[in-house]
């Protein structure tokens, strides 16, 4: 009886260390070569270091649209690197917007060790560097979350004022991708991770939300869980395609989408 209760213990060991493991090193794939580059695309930025909280350096690019009224800060999903975004920051540019996208530590240029935690710090950095280093008002700053880059984008705007937040592909919170990623796994062992849901209540400001039909990654009912929970104003726009595809699959109304929520605002 002794022995099956030692494996028994021996085995809730190995899983919680294999959760651990998942946790901390399975969400964050980041890609410390820039291959790619706006000026090849034709859109002019400036190369922009700056530091976190915590000592850590960051990088990131600022693409001026002259006359531009607002300024979208960028958060990028949880792989590659801002080079990787090319065609996200083109069709960007189309809204009339200046835009600041970042790498988080660990990835391109960004110097640390990426976590939960530096996340949050990152973009909290990224926020205080446009509003003290370049003098753009809160109410002029749009934050833009990307799949994981909509965590940080939530919990910043759930603690600083802005003009308004769009994400895309967003997920509600860590338990309920470890859900349909690990289903053999008890979600209640994962750790209440990037918890979307418990922040998106205190955001006031105008949200928008897009999200692939056929998402394959981040299940669309979980765009929906975390749009039910949050204020007014908001709008949900549906498009076409896959977590990875959607953006290219529906560009026209992609583009289109954002263009009207701005100008709204």
């Amino acid at each position: 009886m002794m022995k099956i209760i030692y494996l028994i213990l021996i085995g809730v060991f190995l899983l919680v260390l294999y959760i651990k493991h998942i946790e901390s090193s399975a969400v964050f794939f980041p890609d410390k070569k820039i291959e790619f580059f706006p000026s090849q695309v034709n859109l002019a930025f400036e190369d922009v270091f700056f530091q976190t909280a915590d000592g850590v350096k960051l990088n990131g690019w600022f693409i001026a649209k002259p006359n531009a009224t607002y300024t979208i800060l960028l958060f990028h999903g949880n792989a590659g690197n801002i080079g990787h975004r090319l065609d996200k920051l083109l069709a960007l540019r189309q809204t009339g917007v200046n835009i600041f996208i970042i790498d988080y530590r660990g990835f391109g240029k960004s110097e640390g060790r990426i976590s939960e935690k530096g996340l949050y710090l990152d973009a909290r950095a990224a926020y205080d560097y446009l509003v003290e280093a370049r003098q753009i008002p809160a109410a002029e700053i749009i934050l833009y979350g990307e799949s994981l880059g909509s965590a940080a984008a939530i919990d910043l705007a759930a603690k600083i004022k802005v003009k308004a937040i769009i994400v895309e592909g967003a997920f509600s919170k860590g338990r309920d991708m470890a859900r349909r990623m690990y289903p053999f796994i008890p979600d209640f062992l994962f750790s209440d991770s990037y918890n979307s849901l418990k922040k998106i209540e205190r955001i006031d400001v105008p949200k928008l939300f897009i999200h692939g039909r056929d998402d394959e990654i981040v299940p669309f009912e979980l765009a929906r869980k975390l749009y039910s929970l949050s204020q007014e104003p908001k709008e949900f726009v549906e498009i076409s395609g896959g977590h990875n595809s959607a953006f290219m699959d529906s560009q026209e109304k992609y583009i289109s989408a954002i263009a009207s929520f701005i100008k709204n605002l």
